[in-house]
């Protein structure tokens, strides 16, 4: 599943980004309001941590602008302002938590985990599928043809990327940024050898082979066409 962080003190996003991809979320970080509003409104989120105090546009308008929007996306406030006024003002605008810093990482996962469970009025995806291959996002597992298939937290949100975007050919620029949050480096083959690991997992004992190479551009997962 993945989460946005709109969070401007450095420390604390990467604190909050580094634990939740660590529990296996795949997480978006921003660092003003206006980045923010723009990554929910743009992107397929199912859950987004909101400071208040933000650069250019605080927590306040993030939220108005996703309400405004009409996007149903869980919203928590993580925020030092602890006043009563300002936990009824989050919650009046649509906020679905709010939890106050200092925090103990373990109960703001544990909130993560309920509002996720609890989701948004519309369905929740709990699953994603290609061919025989099932990914289980709720339960964090994988299997196919029926046979469990053990992932580390890295290949699991890598194969979740590639059944997000289905068809799609995926630079590894976009695959750095998205899986490993960095910038990409032409002098690194962590991509490469992370890739070959997963096919070796969900490709290689099966047919048909789902995840390909394309040379010069990237990778892609589809399955073949079904035939009658």
């Amino acid at each position: 599943m993945k989460i946005l962080i709109v969070e401007d003190e450095p420390k604390t996003g990467d604190y909050l980004r580094q634990g939740l991809s660590e529990a296996g979320f795949t997480v978006d970080l921003a660092r003003n309001g206006h980045d923010g509003l723009h990554l929910a409104l743009t992107e397929p989120f199912d859950l987004a941590i909101l400071d208040v105090m933000l650069p250019g546009l605080d927590g306040w308008g993030v939220l108005s602008g996703i309400r405004h929007a009409r996007k149903d996306l869980p919203v928590m406030f993580l925020t030092a302002r602890d006043a009563v006024d300002d936990r009824v003002k989050g919650l009046e605008l649509g906020a679905d938590d709010y939890l106050v810093k200092p925090f103990a990482f373990s109960e703001l996962l544990a909130r993560v985990r309920t509002l996720l469970r609890r989701g948004s009025k519309a369905p929740a995806e709990t699953s994603l599928h290609a061919a025989d291959l099932e990914l289980d996002l709720l339960r964090r597992r994988v299997s196919r043809a029926s046979q469990r298939i053990d992932l580390t937290a890295k290949e699991f949100a890598l194969l979740e990327l590639l059944l997000r975007r289905q068809g799609e050919v995926l630079p590894r620029s976009l695959i750095a940024s998205q899986v490993w949050d960095m910038n990409f480096d032409s002098d690194t083959n962590v991509i490469e050898v992370a890739m070959r690991r997963l096919r070796a997992k969900v490709d290689d004992a099966f047919e048909p082979k789902l995840i390909r190479t394309v040379r010069g551009m990237g990778y892609v997962l589809e399955a073949p066409p079904c035939t009658p």
